[in-house]
């Protein structure tokens, strides 16, 4: 928990995560975790032994939990401790038994392979459902370059340049996802540093979708400091990949970002062109293609978002609005950060029209999505413009003042 930054209301918030995501009720809480530090629980629930493996990207036995003797799954002698500790991972993602893993698995105890890229995919799966319902903060960025220096030390005993190549793809996405959160908590100090780097090992591991990734992630960083023209630079960089070339729905996301890159710098008609193939392509995109989790959060709702954020740039808050509107009508449930932001920009069209008092009004929904955790810098900063605005449009309203004291004495709190 040290080494991964994660408090025991993080680490139960992690777990329940990793649980939701494969179906289950996530029940794990503060006294769960403290009852595992403890030692007053020496062997979790299947399940919850699962996510922890996830969460942490090694074998529950590595934390320091021990199955009662001669309950399936028992601690093994010393000399065999490693090899069993694979093939207990193996049983707990693939379902398949214990026994009808080989012995010969134990041949190279010190050899890394495909199990173990699975290990540590299953945890960055964890802290990304992670990222879509609280958003990007400093535990998180901690895991993930966590996650991502035990990837790079396993690829120095990999079995195979193969294994070798999936293991620096696997490093390289945690470490966007640590910049991402970096960009989505507001202390970009480090992103572009990790980015680079990341870049560094997509190209190593020859996978172009982590790459396209890490454009993606470049070109949301420079439009967070205000640099456009780098945001469109950035958007270009991944629609050259493979992958864009490849996939429509990584073509339209690149599409996306150019579009919010040139509105910002007020091509009207750049930004609707790159919109326009936005929609375009995602409509070839097939919905059962096999991608990695990081671009689960792209589909109609993210697009409809994002249109929403070119329209206002270009002076069209109507149709912004209407964006917006459709974005909220098929958000998924599960992406709550997001579906807080697209309120946050409906919103903003509704304030750009000069309807004040339901503009006032979606913003608290925004605030009512996100409670139970601390709302990411990033939404901070947009409720900072939306304010500002609101005074710049209404100064002496009555719901304006209204709500400039509620953040001021509540909001800011949150």
């Amino acid at each position: 928990m040290l080494e991964a930054g994660l408090t025991q209301a993080e680490l139960a918030e992690a777990v329940n995560t990793c649980l939701r995501s494969r179906g289950h009720e996530g029940t794990v809480s503060d006294r769960t975790v403290r009852n595992w530090l403890t030692g007053k629980t020496v062997w979790p629930h299947p399940r919850q032994r699962q996510a922890l493996e996830a969460v942490f990207g090694c074998a529950v036995e590595e934390l320091g939990f021990t199955a009662p003797a001669g309950r399936h799954g028992a601690a093994p002698p010393p000399e065999q401790e490693e090899p069993v500790r694979r093939r207990h991972f193996l049983t707990a993602t693939t379902g398949t038994t214990a026994g009808a893993v080989p012995l010969v698995a134990a041949a190279r105890p010190s050899s890394v392979g495909t199990s173990d890229v699975i290990r540590l995919r299953e945890g960055l799966e964890a802290l990304t459902a992670l990222d879509h319902t609280r958003g990007g903060h400093e535990s998180l960025e901690r895991a993930a370059l966590s996650g991502a220096g035990r990837a790079l030390d396993l690829q120095k005993r990999a079995a195979s340049q193969r294994i070798r190549q999936r293991l620096f793809g696997v490093a390289a996405d945690y470490t966007v996802t640590a910049a991402w959160s970096m960009i989505d908590s507001q202390r970009s100090g480090h992103a572009h540093q990790h980015l680079d780097r990341a870049l560094y090992m997509a190209r190593m591991a020859q996978d172009s979708a982590t790459e396209l990734c890490v454009w993606n992630a470049y070109a949301m960083l420079a439009r967070e400091r205000r640099d456009y023209t780098q945001a469109v630079d950035a958007a270009q960089a991944a629609q050259a990949t493979n992958a864009a070339r490849r996939d429509p729905l990584f073509a339209s996301l690149a599409h996306a970002r150019a579009a919010i890159g040139h509105s910002c710098l007020g091509d009207r008609q750049a930004a609707l062109r790159s919109l326009g193939y936005a929609w375009e392509v995602l409509g070839k995109a097939s919905s059962v293609e096999s991608r990695p989790s990081w671009v689960a959060f792209y589909g109609p709702a993210e697009l409809n978002s994002l249109t929403s954020i070119v329209h206002n740039r270009l002076g069209d808050p109507a149709k912004a609005e209407a964006a917006s509107h459709r974005a909220l009508s098929v958000f998924p449930g599960r992406l709550r950060r997001n579906r807080a932001m697209a309120t946050l920009r409906l919103a903003m069209a509704q304030l750009h029209q000069r309807d004040i008092e339901q503009a006032c009004a979606t913003t608290e929904t925004a605030f009512q999505l996100m409670e139970g955790t601390p709302l990411p810098g990033r939404m901070r900063s947009r409720l900072g413009d939306f304010h500002r605005d609101l005074i710049t449009i209404a100064p002496d309203s009555a719901v304006a003042r209204e709500w400039g004291d509620r953040h001021r004495s509540e909001w800011t709190l949150a």
